[in-house]
C-alpha cells in the first residue's frame, strides 16, 4: 500500500500539483525582492537554497544577476546546480551559520522560510550580514506563529517537528534589531489575496484543508483551488495578527 503523502510546506518543489500552494506562497516571497532593493544587485545570495529556483525568478527581475545558492544538503546542492547552474548561478554546500563567503561578497541576502528551522538564530542572521557589502540588504522570511501555530507562546517549542523557534511580527523585528544593532529593519506580512479570502470565507482555512488529509482525498473544489493558486494570490501589507508569512526587510549601515 501507498505512504500517504504528508503535506508539511516543507522543502518545497515546483511543478507537483498537491503542493502548488507552498510553492506559489514561496514564489511570492522571491517575487517580492526586488521592490525592496533600490538598484540592480551584481550578486545575490539565496541561503538555504532548497531546490534552487530562485535563480530563475531573481533573473527575471534582474537580468544578467549572479545568484549563489547556499544550502546544507549535499544531495540538495547537487540537484539545484545540475537544474538550475551555470552561468547565472552556482550552489554551495554549507551551514547558514558559517558561510562559505567572504565578508561583503554580496549585495543582497535572501534567506526564505529558514529562520525557523535555525537552532541559533542570532547567528544565522549575523552571519547573513557578514558576507553581505556595507550598504546592502538583507530578506529573511518565517511563518507567522500566531497563525502557523495558533496557541503557541514566545519561545514554546512549536508543534511542527522542523521548526526550532517561531516568531509574531513584534518579535521578530525586536531579535532583529538586537542581532544587528545600527541596521534599518522593516516587517512587512504576507496574507491571501482576494481569490483566496473568498475561498476561505466559505471554506474555512485553506492551509488546514491541505494539512488536514492526504491530497489523494481531497475534493474537486479544493484540488482545483490548490492547483490553480498562482504567486497573485498572495499580496504583502502591515504586519498583522492573520499574516501567514513575516519578511524582515535589513538595510545595513
Amino acid at each position: 500500500m501507498a505512504t500517504p503523502l504528508t503535506i508539511t510546506g516543507e522543502r518545497t518543489v515546483p511543478w507537483v500539483a498537491s503542493e502548488n500552494y507552498w510553492f506559489r506562497r514561496h514564489e511570492a516571497g522571491y517575487a517580492a525582492v526586488p521592490g525592496w532593493v533600490p538598484s540592480t544587485p551584481a550578486v545575490v545570495l539565496d541561503a538555504g537554497c532548497g531546490e534552487g529556483y530562485a535563480a530563475g525568478l531573481l533573473d527575471a527581475a534582474w537580468p544578467g544577476v549572479r545568484v549563489v545558492g547556499v544550502d546544507y544538503d549535499a544531495a540538495t546542492t547537487a540537484h539545484a546546480g545540475r537544474t538550475h547552474g551555470g552561468e547565472r548561478a552556482a550552489y554551495l554546500r554549507g551551514a547558514l551559520t558559517a558561510l562559505p563567503l567572504a565578508a561583503g561578497a554580496v549585495d543582497v541576502a535572501v534567506s526564505l522560510q529558514v529562520l525557523e528551522h535555525i537552532w541559533t538564530p542570532g547567528d544565522y542572521v549575523r552571519e547573513l550580514a557578514r558576507v553581505t557589502r556595507d550598504g546592502g540588504l538583507l530578506v529573511v522570511s518565517t511563518p507567522n506563529r500566531l497563525t502557523f501555530s495558533p496557541g503557541l507562546g514566545r519561545r514554546e517549542k512549536p508543534s511542527n517537528v522542523y521548526h526550532c523557534r517561531e516568531y509574531d511580527a513584534a518579535e521578530l523585528g525586536d531579535e532583529v534589531r538586537r542581532w544587528l544593532p545600527g541596521a534599518a529593519v522593516e516587517v512587512v506580512g504576507l496574507g491571501h489575496g482576494e481569490r483566496l479570502e473568498h475561498w476561505e470565507s466559505a471554506r474555512g482555512s485553506v492551509v488546514a484543508a491541505q494539512q488536514d488529509r492526504d491530497p489523494g482525498a481531497w475534493d474537486d473544489d479544493l484540488r482545483a483551488t490548490v492547483e490553480s493558486v498562482t504567486a497573485q494570490d498572495f499580496v504583502l501589507g502591515e504586519p498583522q495578527d492573520a499574516s501567514l508569512d513575516l519578511f524582515v526587510v535589513v538595510r545595513l549601515p
